[in-house]
């Protein structure tokens, strides 16, 4: 059995591995591979290789391909309530005819997921701001982290900004507070982080430079910016060091158990880059919690440059 697909602006440009993904699902890449070598899918009636990027009029046809994905757990979609948009949409620092910028709140997740469902995709989906746009993520930010975070209102936006993230064009500043005194008042950070896919052992080089801030016996408030980006970054490498952020419960180096905040204190201050020559940006105000710790543990915060 024949079908043919058309391929249309949402998908221009992108690996025809991607096209077939984004059409029938999560396809296991060796099957990928097999089946375009075997023809069973064709880009304008000739064999291609996975690599090869679909453009906009070009036909596909698929024979005989019936794969059915296997789907353990499904992604809970959210459906927000006026009031929970509104809430978020008070929180965009920009607004444009690519991207807004917003300063997130901590305990929210970036997409859904298995156990994650109330999330921003599905919150900007429903939002006047993104009327039959498709916000697109063009970069991570853990749940539990609040601050700047860019989401992309179309596909060109959304591959330009994931680019820039990827090729380390996008600079981040973070700020933290962490147990202890760091013995170290500036410097670079570089480990060799561990993190496993299933059962296998992945390790990644990490670096990331720092500069403390103010500090005093109990704890110290520290500026991260880092170079690579890996999942649980910073928060891995203070750990590393025996210096914990605050509200860690992931990454908790028990350095002291006595008044651990149930807020994580990290926060995406600062980012910034460059399109076109033209600069952006965008700075976002500290949480009142994080206000409210910094004054119980004595440190000073002026804002940044």
């Amino acid at each position: 059995m024949k079908k043919t697909y058309n391929v249309d602006k949402t998908y221009s440009n992108m690996r025809i591995d991607r096209w077939i993904r984004n059409i029938f699902g999560k396809i296991p890449q060796s099957l990928i591979e097999k089946t375009l070598r075997n023809g069973k899918i064709k880009l304008n009636k000739k064999k291609i290789k996975s690599s090869i990027k679909v453009k906009i009029n070009d036909t596909i046809d698929v024979f005989d391909f019936n794969y059915k994905e296997k789907k353990i757990q499904k992604k809970i979609k959210y459906d927000p309530s006026n009031e929970i948009i509104k809430e978020n949409e008070k929180l965009i620092i920009d607004n444009n005819e690519d991207f807004v910028a917003i300063n997130k709140n901590a305990g929210i997740s970036v997409q859904g997921g298995t156990k994650s469902k109330k999330n921003l995709i599905d919150i900007f989906s429903k939002s006047k701001i993104f009327n039959n746009i498709k916000p697109y993520t063009v970069h991570r930010l853990d749940k539990e982290t609040s601050g700047v975070f860019i989401i992309a209102k179309h596909r060109e936006s959304a591959q330009l900004l994931t680019s820039l993230f990827r090729l380390r064009k996008v600079y981040k500043t973070y700020i933290a507070i962490c147990h202890g005194e760091l013995p170290i008042n500036e410097g670079v950070w570089k480990n060799d982080l561990i993190r496993y896919d299933r059962e296998k052992k992945i390790t990644e080089k990490a670096e990331t430079i720092f500069k403390v801030l103010d500090k005093n016996s109990i704890c110290s408030l520290v500026q991260m910016k880092p170079i690579t980006g890996r999942k649980h970054q910073l928060r891995k490498q203070l750990f590393l060091i025996g210096h914990s952020i605050y509200g860690d419960q992931k990454y908790d180096s028990k350095i002291s158990k006595a008044a651990i905040n149930k807020k994580l204190m990290l926060h995406s201050y600062q980012i910034k880059f460059m399109i076109n020559k033209k600069k952006y940006t965008y700075k976002a105000l500290l949480p009142d919690y994080f206000k409210k710790m910094l004054k119980t543990k004595r440190l000073t915060f002026s804002n940044l440059k």
